[in-house]
């Protein structure tokens, strides 16, 4: 004779849900995000600083517009966290467009014919993937809106269990 199985066992991370450790460990992880943003903040302000001093005579172009694009990725780094405080997620887009901007201020800083070409060709690829990736993020399903992926197979799998009463 089978025994019917229980459809519904109280999973053990639901426990961590209920006692509220989930919550503390969000608001530690906020707190250690809005400290990354007032300490990246502080930094752009410095750099903002260092940037004004470069603009002195003699003037160094190659340092100037090291400054400003790194300015530039400071700053972007600072909207991708902010993005993160208000979505509760990376956003792709932003991640690869920095990502971009990084890779080119290092060919601007070192000069494209300082660099050997097998660097290049590597670089020259690497920015071929992010490009394409850039370009493949708008087909990708956003999963970030209430729709769970994980959610919708366990809904399926308790109306496989309830539909079909499964036995041990």
């Amino acid at each position: 004779m089978h025994k019917l199985v229980n459809a519904s066992p109280t999973p053990w991370y639901r426990w961590l849900n209920s006692s509220g450790v989930i919550k503390i460990l969000e608001f530690i992880q906020d707190f250690i995000i809005i400290s990354l943003c007032i300490g990246l903040f502080g930094f752009m302000t410095l750099q903002l600083r260092e940037m004004f001093v470069s603009l002195l005579p003699p003037l160094n172009f190659t340092r100037v517009t090291a400054d400003i694009l790194f300015l530039l990725i400071l700053v972007e780094l600072f909207r991708l966290l902010i993005i993160y405080l208000q979505e509760r997620r990376v956003s792709i887009g932003v991640a690869v467009e920095v990502s971009i901007v990084s890779v080119l201020r290092e060919i601007i800083v070192k000069g494209i014919l300082d660099i050997p070409w097998d660097q290049v060709l590597a670089t020259c690829s690497f920015l071929l993937v992010l490009a394409v990736l850039l370009i493949v993020r708008v087909w990708l399903p956003p999963t970030f809106e209430g729709v769970d992926p994980e959610q919708k197979l366990s809904e399926r799998y308790r109306q496989k269990i309830v539909n079909g009463k499964q036995a041990i």
